[in-house]
């Protein structure tokens, strides 16, 4: 089957490497086409776009676009106009919104007695900043052993340090991408079942979901599939890559059905 990657982070957000490193990653697992994904910015599109020119990998500009409705509520577009001015400006509020939230758990934190200060997060984060920051800075002054590790004591919900996403909705989301010329798509769909909403998604413009991606089951892929027949959606695939630092999958590249990928090329290319 052939091997692609829609779904992938650089350290322009919460990735651990360049875009520049991120394409050789995908490269080096088999990868034949690829979308640097970072959250709300991009920033480092450009530069991973030509890294896959130089090797003849396709290539689709692409971004992850948080939502307010759940911390893991994400979508993907590809296709975009990277010129396109409103959608620029949509993300730039965006990662003002994230800066926003940031600050707020950085308060809470050191009401709590926590190590750490805004500068300690905001140098790791010269575009698009995360809690993924805030995990490596309480990691880096010795409060955790790793991100995860962060994230599980202070960031996720019920914890100290924890504030919710200051996101739009799904279908503000859906609309901005579809807005740029984009190809919206629905990211780890497995790990927020329980906040589907694929009529209302649909409806605002929804193109595709992400079924195959490291977390799924079995019995997940298949429950979305069915879904995408249902909605005449089209099945992508991503591994998540946040690079070998980034305490999550290791390796570019998820592989798909030679069906799936055709109808990707003929969206996305015209093939």
């Amino acid at each position: 089957m052939p091997k692609i990657d829609l779904h992938t982070h650089s350290d322009f957000s919460d990735g651990t490497c360049s875009p520049e490193e991120v394409v050789h990653a995908a490269l080096k697992s088999g990868v034949g086409l690829f979308a640097l994904t970072d959250h709300d910015t991009t920033d480092g599109v450009r530069r991973a776009e030509a890294v896959c020119k130089e090797y003849r990998i396709l290539f689709t500009a692409g971004v992850e676009i948080s939502t307010r409705e759940h911390d893991h509520l994400h979508f993907t577009g590809y296709n975009l106009n990277l010129d396109n001015p409103q959608f620029q400006a949509f993300l730039a509020q965006n990662r003002e919104n994230r800066r926003n939230r940031i600050r707020q758990i950085i308060r809470q934190l050191i009401s709590a007695g926590v190590n750490i200060t805004e500068e300690d997060v905001f140098k790791r984060a010269p575009n698009t900043v995360s809690r993924a920051h805030v995990a490596d800075a309480l990691k880096a002054n010795g409060v955790v052993p790793t991100r995860q590790e962060g994230f599980r004591r202070y960031l996720v919900k019920g914890q100290v340090g924890y504030v919710p996403s200051a996101g739009v909705t799904a279908v503000e989301a859906i609309r901005h991408i579809k807005r740029a010329g984009g190809v919206a798509v629905i990211a780890h769909p497995g790990i927020v079942a329980e906040h589907w909403n694929f009529p209302a998604w649909t409806e605002a413009g929804l193109d595709g979901i992400e079924v195959f991606y490291p977390a799924h089951t079995f019995t997940m892929k298949q429950d979305l599939l069915a879904l995408a027949r249902k909605y005449g959606l089209l099945a992508t695939a991503g591994s998540d890559y946040h690079g070998l630092h980034g305490g999550r999958i290791t390796s570019a590249g998820m592989q798909i059905p030679q069906s799936h990928y055709n109808k990707l090329l003929h969206k996305l290319f015209n093939q």
